[in-house]
């Protein structure tokens, strides 16, 4: 797997509170890693809680001597939640902070995910583009229990509104998913700043039409699209390729 990641502050925004990491090589027990943050929270507390959050799960990985992928992951996000959580609680220029999750990792042509929040992850593969994350925001359980439509749900004036995040209560509930991924399939991980302002099909587009070029290319004309758009929040993507 090959991987590039970067973030942009958008073009309403003053500060970045979007956070990314990856690896291609072992991370602990991990044979790789992608991970993608979006923080919440009052002047500069946002990009504490990502920031905080996405180390504390690479040192949790790093320490733990458990070989089971989910486990591993499972066990580093309630560690970050703990830590951005007692910060938010301990000190009051970053009370009320939190921060969305997405985190994978490939092996043998299985993909491990975890996701808190509306970050996301997508496969794109022979020219189709697939979700596999669940946000978890007031939108898309009204979407669930059929009371709004996808097309209404991105333009809802609710749909930045989260149910889930990194250290906003003190037990977390992450979701899983195991998917099959094959040669040459791109891995996307991003932030809503990216969704938001580029449609998925959009995001297909632009990735399919440069399967050749460089993946910092396309993750550039990625964030030059949105910040095309309006640029009206930060924006993080990371992309691998199997």
């Amino acid at each position: 797997m090959k991987a590039y990641a970067l973030t942009n502050v958008g073009v309403s925004r003053n500060t970045n509170q979007d956070y990314v990491y990856f690896s291609e090589k072992n991370v602990g027990n991990l044979p790789n890693i992608l991970v993608v943050a979006d923080g919440m929270g009052g002047h500069r507390a946002g990009e504490v809680a990502s920031e905080q959050a996405v180390n504390a799960v690479l040192q949790s990985i790093k320490e733990n001597d458990n070989t089971d992928k989910i486990s591993l992951i499972e066990t580093a996000i309630s560690v970050a939640n703990d830590k951005v959580l007692d910060m938010a609680t301990s000190d009051e220029k970053f009370k009320g902070m939190g921060t969305t999750l997405v985190v994978a990792t490939l092996e043998d042509g299985i993909l491990y995910v975890a996701n808190v929040g509306d970050s996301r992850l997508y496969l794109i593969d022979d020219d189709d583009i697939k979700q596999i994350t669940r946000d978890h925001s007031l939108v898309q359980e009204m979407v669930s229990i059929g009371e709004l439509d996808k097309d209404s749900a991105r333009n809802h004036s609710n749909k930045n509104v989260i149910t889930r995040a990194i250290g906003v209560e003190k037990k977390i509930m992450a979701d899983f998913f195991e998917v099959e991924v094959s040669e040459k399939t791109k891995i996307l991980l991003c932030s809503d700043g990216l969704t938001n302002m580029v449609e998925d099909s959009e995001i297909n587009r632009i990735i399919c039409e440069n399967k050749g070029a460089e993946l910092e290319v396309i993750v550039k004309k990625l964030i030059d699209e949105a910040n095309e758009n309006g640029g009206l929040d930060n924006i993080a993507v990371v992309l691998a390729e199997v």
